[in-house]
């Protein structure tokens, strides 16, 4: 066989076994190893296995996923993302929709610390959705704000999920970072915007809760200067040139620990809670970032990525209408598996396509991220729509997809922005 039916039979394989819900990280890691065989012969794949997998377990970038996550940990149990929800509900929690707004607003901020949607849907979806049962909030609205508030956390710095591109694609994590911040937030202005039409439209959908005092407002501040304390000195840190991202996660990570000590919310007990989920999460990233290095080995050795890019790049058409064809592939994606997954299977394949037609790659990798995320909110394997089911056991999940539609606008309106203005998310870059 030739070397592209090779590659093209190592596709259909795997995404034969993610069907049958393989782990993402072994089928990649299981394709990737024997379509090398295929290709080259038993020991040129032992060593190229070997090679990537002590680089990738060894490498003093990979360090920044354990700090950041456990930064994530420590403030999720230790009560700061309550007091962060707390602290935004009594700034617009008056207002119609309220506390919806609140749930996406608090879902951006924890998402800045966490870098995880699952994680953030989870979180918020705890503590807002008994508030909006309590104030008679329409259920489509309030799973929709929920699921879709948590889509943010794969693109709002500090992301695992950009760390993880960055790696695989030897892209700087800072550069990925400062290019998603702007965009991050505008498409949260966006997703509050769409809560507050809809209210004001149908005011049933989201009643207005009771209107705190100033002197309230300004004391609850206190809740969310923690989590604002730890983002602006890692993260900002970060962007000024003052840490490497792998400092910035370092600092960020022992800031919380300190923050936990000294409002006695973070016990031995705790920490040890915090260390063993960020070493679960930690080697299943790591893993999975190992597993795809080796997969786009395979790729890059059969040689398909740069044929696909110059096939690609001969076609008749303009690279705007191929570039929307991938993003559908992309959103596609998004919606049949986790939102990781598909990025780190997808990346050796059709990022050169993108880049051969003269994207940028930061351009390129934001757009996307952004993109595949919209599949954690769609059917029918939208994982924060099942989340945020399983929290209320009375919301089933068909009524979160269908509070999740009328957020799909909004998505839409920002993609088409960063298509006529690349700007948005390149001015950093230079």
């Amino acid at each position: 066989m030739s070397s592209t039916t090779i590659a093209i039979l190592g596709i259909v394989i795997l995404l034969g076994v993610l069907f049958l819900r393989l782990p993402v990280s072994f089928a990649m890691l299981g394709v990737g190893f024997f379509g090398a065989i295929s290709l080259t012969n038993q020991d040129a794949a032992l060593q190229l296995l070997a090679s990537d997998l002590y680089r990738q377990f060894s490498s003093y970038t990979m360090a920044v996923v354990p700090l950041f996550i456990l930064m994530g940990q420590i403030i999720f149990r230790t009560g700061m993302s309550s007091k962060l929800f707390d602290a935004a509900y009594t700034w617009v929690g008056h207002f119609p929709g309220g506390v919806a707004a609140t749930t996406i607003l608090a879902s951006i901020g924890f998402s800045a610390v966490s870098g995880s949607n699952s994680a953030a849907t989870a979180t918020m979806g705890s503590v807002a959705l008994p508030e909006m049962k309590k104030y008679n909030y329409d259920p489509r609205l309030a799973g929709g704000a929920v699921a879709v508030g948590g889509t943010l956390g794969i693109l709002i710095p500090p992301s695992t999920a950009l760390i993880i591109i960055a790696v695989q694609s030897e892209q700087s994590i800072t550069t990925l970072f400062g290019a998603a911040l702007l965009p991050g937030i505008l498409t949260g202005v966006a997703l509050l915007g769409t809560v507050f039409l809809l209210s004001l439209l149908n005011p049933k959908l989201g009643p207005a809760g009771p209107k705190a005092t100033w002197g309230e407002r300004f004391r609850s501040l206190s809740g969310a200067i923690e989590v604002g304390i730890l983002f602006t000195v890692a993260i900002v840190g970060m962007f000024i040139g003052l840490f490497t991202p792998t400092e910035a996660a370092a600092v960020g990570a022992f800031g919380a620990i300190v923050i936990g000590v000294v409002t006695r919310s973070l016990g031995l007990k705790l920490f040890w809670q915090c260390v063993i989920e960020t070493l679960r999460m930690s080697a299943m990233v790591i893993l999975l970032v190992a597993s795809a290095i080796v997969f786009g080995r395979f790729l890059a050795l059969s040689r398909v990525p740069f044929d696909l890019a110059a096939w690609v790049a001969d076609l008749p058409v303009s690279p705007v209408i191929v570039a929307l064809i991938i993003i559908a592939i992309y959103l596609i994606g998004g919606a049949l598996m986790d939102a990781l997954g598909f990025l780190v299977i997808s990346i050796p394949l059709l990022f050169p396509v993108l880049t051969g037609l003269g994207y940028d790659l930061v351009w390129v990798t934001i757009v996307l991220t952004l993109v595949t995320t919209i599949g954690a909110i769609t059917p029918p394997v939208g994982v924060n729509a099942f989340i945020t089911s399983g929290i209320d056991k009375s919301l089933d999940v068909v009524t979160v997809f269908r509070g999740c539609m009328p957020f799909f606008i909004p998505f839409g309106i920002m993609i088409a922005l960063f298509f006529i203005f690349p700007r948005i998310i390149l001015f950093s870059v230079g």
